[in-house]
């Protein structure tokens, strides 16, 4: 099977990842994250979110962090925004992308952000308009695209249905998350074969926790399919407070691995990857989650 010549790799680690941690990281610290990530070679660097400091404490410097990082030209940083509160307060820090997102499970939907799948889209909507109106990008993340922590197995339909009514309103790209990291290859393509018939392959990213240890080969199971866009999460950071024992994003490095050994093209560089994520596990006094950082830097610690 013809696999793609390039892939688009999204760290989302300074988001996503950082975002679950109980301790606060300070600002220095994430722009210095960000900024490493961005000299790596990742094409979007996903950096902060602009949501109520009330309920993710850990992002209440989301302005900070946007007027102070070093944008690289051609380099994305798209922001997290789920009201108009959060798109405005984006748009004065410049932000040239947003994500909004919704859930395929109605009891998630309810429990995280305390409303139905139908209300979660319709309270998107002028977010989407006001992102047309100012140029800015909307992408659209779905969760529980593979499980959900509250009522098991997700009807891939379900998730077509979700991710057309994003694309619709205007998201360029729909990334698919597995949030509890429950997915396995064949289920994983049943699902791309299911909601490519609704949305076009180019406009999907597949999203995959690795709680089971299942997430780089569900990653090439979509990449199999003609998926050319993923999420990943520098050093493993990440996991899901509302789904007991999900663990991080699957581990930037471990996908750059794989793809090396593919010869598929990411432009990410190994070695500044691995810098970035041992500037984060130093930080949090433990080692990467990444089991090819651990092997790198076993055989090959960095200077």
């Amino acid at each position: 099977m013809k696999l793609p010549e390039h892939v688009r790799l999204v760290d989302v680690g300074p988001r996503d990842g950082l975002q679950n941690e109980q301790a606060i990281v300070p600002t220095d610290v994430k722009v210095t994250l960000i900024d490493l990530l961005s000299d790596a070679g990742f094409p979007a660097v996903e950096a902060t979110a602009f949501v109520s400091p009330k309920w993710v404490p850990q992002m209440a410097d989301a302005a900070d962090v946007m007027a102070r990082i070093r944008r690289k030209p051609g380099v994305r940083y798209p922001v997290l925004t789920p009201n108009m509160k959060g798109f405005e307060a984006a748009l004065a820090a410049k932000a040239d992308e947003v994500a909004v997102f919704v859930a395929a499970s109605e009891t998630f939907s309810r429990k995280n952000i305390n409303c139905s799948i139908a209300e979660s889209l319709e309270r998107a909507k002028p977010v989407f308009e006001a992102a047309r109106a100012h140029d800015v990008r909307v992408r659209g993340y779905i969760s529980c695209v593979l499980g959900c922590p509250y009522e098991g197995n997700v009807d891939p339909g379900k998730v077509g249905e979700v991710a057309d009514a994003l694309h619709r309103l205007g998201a360029y790209e729909v990334s698919l998350g597995d949030t509890i990291g429950t997915g396995t290859a064949g289920k994983t393509q049943e699902l791309i074969r299911t909601v490519g018939e609704r949305v076009p392959l180019e406009s999907l990213a597949g999203h995959f926790h690795d709680t089971y240890g299942q997430a780089l080969t569900n990653l090439y199971a979509a990449l199999e399919l003609g998926v050319t866009t993923f999420d990943c999460s520098v050093a493993g950071l990440g996991g899901c407070p509302y789904a007991k024992g999900a663990t991080g994003n699957v581990a930037s490095e471990d996908v750059v691995y794989l793809l090396q050994g593919l010869e598929v093209e990411t432009g990410v560089d190994m070695t500044k990857l691995r810098r970035a994520g041992q500037f984060i596990s130093d930080f949090f006094a433990r080692p990467p989650a990444s089991r090819v950082a651990r092997a790198l830097n076993a055989r090959d610690p960095l200077p």
